[in-house]
């Protein structure tokens, strides 16, 4: 299972050109990936699909991705991390204030 999105496996069928149905499974692409969050000012290495990895380059890093993203949306791995990273960008902001 995706840690940052929830995908896991599917099931489905192979369908032959004679219609015959076979139960088969659907796994997600995953990847092991270290993805530096300057919040926490360490790398973080996560087990997650590689669509996944794509938004989280696209949305500029971990932490925005966090952020960004609805609870609703995210794993329990997930929300655990984008509470961390939620605490860290707090105590920054009042260190800096």
């Amino acid at each position: 299972t995706c840690e940052l999105t929830g995908k896991s496996v599917m099931v489905g069928n192979n369908r032959s050109h004679a219609e015959n149905k076979t139960k088969r499974v659907f796994r997600p692409n995953l990847v092991q990936a270290s993805l530096f969050s300057e919040a926490l000012g360490h790398t973080i290495r996560l087990r997650i699909s590689a669509n996944a990895l794509r938004t989280v380059e696209k949305r500029g890093g971990i932490d925005a991705f966090l952020l960004v993203e609805r609870d609703a949306k995210l794993p329990q791995s997930g929300l655990r991390l984008k509470r961390r990273v939620e605490k860290a960008l707090e105590r920054k902001a009042a260190k800096a204030a």
